[in-house]
């Protein structure tokens, strides 16, 4: 991943309702969700969700495939991984890290960001 597909996919999660529905497609799984079931579950106007997921969409972060009359979209795994490892190359000097490292991953119930 480049640098300019970074900023794109970061600006495209620099936003409440594009976080939120990219993290619950990511939870969905590669079978994705519709278009009206994500904008239900995150309680956002269907046109405004529209608007969201294609800003996702151009960045890169979901693909989008009809199935009949919905529009069906799911997170690029690969595209994720890409944007975390562009993130973290660097990570420790290049280095292999220790698995107590600061640059390790933490569990959710560890993270306690405001």
């Amino acid at each position: 991943m480049d640098s300019q597909s970074t900023i794109r996919a970061l600006a495209a999660l620099a936003q409440e309702h594009r976080l939120a529905a990219f993290r619950l497609l990511v939870q969905a799984g590669p079978e994705g969700m519709a278009a009206g079931a994500i904008a239900d579950a995150l309680e956002v106007p269907a046109s405004s969700m529209s608007f969201h997921l294609a800003q996702l969409a151009h960045a890169g972060l979901v693909s989008q495939q009809r199935r009949s009359r919905s529009i069906i979209y799911a997170a690029d795994y690969a595209v994720m991984n890409a944007l975390m490892a562009y993130l973290t190359e660097n990570c420790c000097g290049g280095a292999s890290c220790a698995s107590d490292a600061a640059c390790s991953p933490i569990q959710s119930a560890e993270r306690n960001v405001a």
